[in-house]
């Protein structure tokens, strides 16, 4: 049990050295739970005429919790400092909440200080957001592309594999850049990747031909074609970051007039939505993508809904301006 003596500050700050040595919370994690906390305590401060002590944090209630969040949503949506969209402003909110919450759990667990008002705070609703798959033809033309934006040869033969890899396996982006050069063994004999994904669950994942000779092509250039060595390294031999590979999305997609929304994840959307045109199943979809539910690969459905909607009224006889049924 903690000091009841310790002000709001000193657990504050006793909370974010917590976050960062027991959870290893990230620079940019800490740096927002604090301001997060800062603006929390900034309004109790205000709106309980003083700042609470750590008692008075036990006493802080619903109502009161329920007045810091209206003032939060009141705060985004001025027109004085309104620089987003509500959802993503619904989203900061629902951090603060979690940074709130967070906080909270620390006093419970470590200083002794109960607040049961913090569990019952509604978490702001935000809208998830749609996939927004490529084209086929752009989805194509990523790997064959992509090495323009190149430094050396490597890199270009590299990236072409990764890309090619990521479209037609419906990889994450960090499932491809676990893979080590040893992983090509199993797809010579059997055809398909052994992949690890989210919570390590392992799934078997069918490769085409085509993916298949472009990953073979890549490994005769590979710099160190070792097992245990990893099958997409950078320029010092380590595994490839994610953020080099999300560079160059950013670089080719400039030179291609692609949107913002065409990201290394988007052709995962991608490898999703084309299949579901050519008539795969659902769950076939789902077993390939590693989703735990199939709800989650039904959002897929939602955004192909959206390209079918616009056919159909584009091409079906009863969908033109004046028809009679």
């Amino acid at each position: 049990m903690g000091e009841v003596s310790m002000t709001a500050e000193q657990a504050v700050q006793a909370f974010l050295a917590w976050m960062t040595a027991e959870r290893r919370a990230s620079p940019l994690t800490i740096e927002a739970y604090q301001n997060d906390l800062a603006r929390f305590m900034a309004f109790m401060s205000e709106h309980l005429g003083g700042l609470p002590d750590m008692a008075g944090l036990a006493k802080i209630s619903l109502r009161d919790m329920r007045a810091w969040l209206a003032h939060e949503q009141t705060w985004a949506m001025s027109t004085t400092v309104r620089k987003t969209t509500p959802d993503r402003a619904a989203r900061t909110r629902s951090r603060r909440v979690s940074a709130v919450r967070s906080f909270f759990r620390y006093l419970a667990r470590r200083q002794g200080v109960e607040n049961a008002a913090v569990s019952l705070l509604a978490t702001p609703r935000t809208k998830k957001p749609l996939p927004r798959p490529l084209s086929v033809p752009d989805a194509k033309a990523v790997p064959q592309d992509i090495g323009d934006v190149a430094h050396t040869e490597m890199a270009r033969r590299r990236d072409a594999a990764l890309f090619l890899l990521l479209y037609g396996c419906g990889l994450r982006i960090s499932e491809a850049l676990n893979l080590n050069v040893a992983d090509l063994a199993t797809m010579r004999g059997s055809g398909v990747l052994r992949i690890t994904g989210k919570g390590n669950k392992e799934r078997l994942v069918p490769v085409l031909p085509q993916v298949q000779q472009g990953l073979e092509g890549w490994l005769k250039h590979h710099p160190s074609p070792h097992a245990a060595d990893p099958l997409f390294p950078g320029v010092r031999g380590k595994r490839l970051q994610a953020g080099v590979a999300q560079k160059a999305m950013r670089e080719w997609r400039a030179l291609a007039g692609l949107p913002d929304t065409a990201t290394p994840h988007s052709l995962r959307h991608s490898f999703a939505t084309h299949l579901m045109e050519g008539g795969a199943d659902l769950r076939v979809i789902q077993e390939l993508l590693g989703h735990a539910s199939l709800s989650t690969t039904q959002r897929y459905t939602l955004a192909d809904e959206a390209r079918l909607l616009d056919v159909w009224v584009r091409a079906h006889p009863r969908a033109q301006s004046g028809s009679k049924p």
